[in-house]
């Protein structure tokens, strides 16, 4: 499996951010979230809206360190007393990041929190903050959440870059309690293969540090399932036994790894 490429990222932004706006319609913005219980609806649109604008600075400036989150103008949103303000300011949010992404062009240089320094990482990084998001708000909204798997693929293997970076184990480094002999996971994606790329992964705890690769492997256990619902229980936005899911192998060792790693 590739990268879904930089142009299908700019218009998948606009396309993740519309349907998450869908998702909110009539939906009461000062209910709790569930799956992000510190958050109402509302502060979750704002997050997201606010985050898009936040990678939209950078990538307009061409930073070289983070842009200060109160140097941006509009980041905070409109409140709850007016869904109609706050609908328009998320798409607009999602049309300015994309429109920046696109007047800088694939691989232009510019500072991230990650390894990948260019303009790559936020396009991609763009269209899963909001994928997971929209989760979050169709979750707290009961709305159906489908996604294409080619796109949940995707956020999958960012979240398992993301993970395997040395600073993620630097500065988690409650993570290292995964690692040891015989410690791997597999995850299957049952309804599709991806194409030329498979959807299968191995999660290799065995070393010194949290790797993975793609491929069928036998390992210490298997989580399988729809690539929609995999991705959902990897990110925590769905229990084992409330997904499409199955558990097959060592249950204590997927329970340890979902209670200790989260992203998003």
């Amino acid at each position: 499996m590739t990268r879904l490429g930089y142009e299908r990222y700019c218009d998948e932004i606009v396309v993740q951010a519309g349907l998450f706006r869908a998702a909110l319609r009539g939906a009461d913005l000062k209910a709790t979230v569930p799956t992000c219980p510190d958050w109402s609806i509302g502060d979750l649109a704002r997050h997201v809206g606010g985050a898009l604008r936040w990678m939209a600075a950078n990538v307009r400036s061409r930073a070289q360190e983070p842009v200060a989150e109160d140097a941006i103008p509009d980041a905070a949103g409109p409140g709850d007393g007016d869904p109609a303000a706050l609908d328009a300011w998320l798409g607009e949010s999602a049309a300015l990041v994309a429109a920046e992404l696109r007047a800088a062009g694939p691989d232009t240089a510019v500072w991230t929190w990650a390894d990948e320094q260019s303009t790559d990482f936020w396009a991609r990084r763009a269209v899963h903050e909001t994928v997971i998001h929209r989760a979050d708000a169709a979750i707290a909204a009961n709305v159906p959440y489908a996604l294409a798997p080619e796109v949940a693929a995707d956020t999958l293997e960012e979240w398992l870059e993301i993970g395997s970076l040395p600073q993620t184990m630097e500065r988690r480094p409650e993570l290292a309690r995964l690692l040891g002999p015989g410690r791997t996971i597999h995850l299957h994606a049952t309804d599709t293969d991806l194409d030329q790329g498979g959807g299968e992964w191995l999660i290799d705890l065995t070393g010194e540090a949290i790797t993975w690769r793609r491929g069928h492997e036998k390992a210490a256990v298997a989580l399988r399932g729809p690539m929609r619902d995999l991705l959902l229980v990897f990110y925590r936005r769905l229990s084992v036994e409330d997904g499409d899911v199955a558990v097959i192998g060592d249950r204590a060792l997927m329970d340890e790894w979902l209670e200790l790693v989260s992203f998003g």
